[in-house]
């Protein structure tokens, strides 16, 4: 298959001769299915219906909108819908017989999984753009298209309308992979963003997101980092050959991240972005989801706000990187589409399940151990507030010595005015190279000295990264 990731059989459905494609679908129609009229939803309502010709005009193939299933929805009223059967009844729209593709935009895992299983197993193609259930129940949805010879697309799932996993899968497919990392979540990196820009508390910062639609009433999946460890699973799938793997990925967010860590950030020539990093090291992967320190002057600290980016090696084209919006209406709606119309070419092309839908064939797919997290290697900053007393350093750096972790710098600022004996004043530290283990050994010590008169804070150093 030409376009975005999708999963069909190895047996071409549809033909190059006759009038209709495979499982009775029509050459010159794909009829669509749309179950969602959300802000994601009517975006691509709004699209399959005011570029009609253009469709005609560059798939030779024209895509028709004949059913809705929908809650009570605002966008019911802002879209001219004659013609087209609205309902709320999703298992109605996946069984209808005027229904060749269903697109899911509903989200999370229930009931989506369910419809999209049905539709799969009815012989009709399905576009999604559920992140959340590829991750997770992906293996599963993708083995059923594969056994009814249909497609399942979710290039939308990752990346809003950056073609990332198209780039994988195709433009990419001369490659060995062995790193892919980036920022994937722009609700995320917004709230960052206006942290360092404004010194804004990570509270009021969210607050605000959520009233500008950034973040969502529940913001957990975006700030506890779960939604980016969905998209990772998706791209290390593709990048490395390996089955959907979500339980393996190290997950941590950006709640805990305060304007004290950015403006110590700033001072250090850094950045604190949330990062999603998949790598192979000896014969393992890393899949890890994280807050980190990135060199100031590196590409990933100038993507900045709703933006995401993702850098991908290769061993023959070397890095690349893609930038653009994230997330939103517009963008994600383009991303749906063009996984619809893939599945138009490759109907009218007899084309169905031409290329792999995680980059490499099903039964080539190979698991790969995951480093536990613990075997990192990794500079780190830390930060700490301790009594501004004679002695405390020496008591700190002791516990460092004991775990043979070497310290690059050391910062002390006493508060000034502030009375000297055993006031609390930050001291933050920069290790040199050293394991997880060793760090969390060391953190545990700390916590326990007397003198430490708050739980340390410890941030991930990425000096390696683009």
């Amino acid at each position: 298959m030409p376009g975005r990731t999708c999963n069909a059989s190895q047996s071409p459905v549809g033909g190059r001769a006759g009038r209709r494609g495979g499982k009775g679908i029509a050459l010159n129609e794909l009829r669509i299915g749309l179950l969602g009229l959300g802000t994601v939803g009517s975006g691509v309502a709004r699209l399959l219906l005011t570029h009609g010709e253009l469709f005609e005009q560059r798939l030779g193939m024209g895509l028709r909108l004949t059913r809705i299933a929908t809650l009570p929805s605002p966008h019911l009223k802002t879209l001219d819908l004659t013609g087209i059967a609205v309902s709320d009844d999703a298992r109605a729209v996946v069984t209808a017989p005027d229904v060749d593709l269903v697109v899911e935009l509903i989200g999370g895992y229930d009931p989506a999984r369910g419809f999209i299983r049905t539709a799969l197993e009815q012989g009709k193609h399905v576009v999604t753009a559920n992140k959340a259930l590829i991750a997770v129940h992906g293996n599963e949805l993708l083995a059923v298209a594969r056994d009814h010879g249909v497609e399942l697309c979710f290039e939308a799932a990752v990346a809003g309308a950056i073609p990332i996993l198209k780039a994988l899968r195709e433009s990419l497919v001369a490659n060995r992979i062995d790193r892919i990392q980036g920022i994937l979540n722009g609700t995320c990196n917004y709230i960052l963003t206006e942290m360092r820009e404004r010194g804004a508390p990570f509270a009021q910062v969210l607050q605000e997101a959520q009233a500008q639609g950034y973040a969502e009433a529940d913001p957990s999946f975006d700030v506890d980092g779960i939604d980016t460890a969905h998209k990772l699973t998706i791209l290390s799938a593709l990048a490395f050959g390996t089955p959907l793997d979500f339980a393996s990925v190290h997950i941590e967010g950006i709640r805990n991240i305060s304007e004290v860590d950015i403006a110590w950030a700033e001072r250090l020539n850094y950045r604190i972005k949330l990062l999603a990093i998949a790598r192979r090291v000896d014969g393992r992967l890393q899949l890890r989801v994280h807050p980190a320190m990135v060199g100031a002057d590196t590409m990933v600290a100038t993507v900045e706000g709703v933006f995401n980016a993702v850098f991908v090696d290769g061993d023959f084209s070397g890095p690349t990187m893609y930038h653009g919006r994230g997330a939103g209406q517009l963008p994600t709606a383009s991303a749906v589409v063009a996984d619809i119309a893939d599945v138009a070419r490759n109907l009218r092309a007899g084309a169905v399940g031409r290329v792999a839908p995680l980059s490499t064939w099903p039964e080539r797919l190979t698991p790969l151990p995951v480093q536990p997290i613990d075997e990192l290697v990794s500079e780190y900053f830390l930060r700490m507030t301790v009594a501004d007393r004679a002695g405390v350093l020496a008591e700190v750096t002791r516990i460092f010595h004991h775990h043979n972790i070497s310290i690059m710098t050391i910062h002390q600022d006493a508060v000034p005015g502030q009375n000297r004996e055993d006031s609390p004043v930050p001291l933050v530290l920069v290790t040199h190279a050293t394991t997880e283990r060793k760090i969390q050994a060391s953190l545990a010590e700390l916590e326990r000295l007397e003198v430490v008169t708050e739980k340390p804070h410890l941030i991930r150093i990425e000096s390696s990264i683009d």
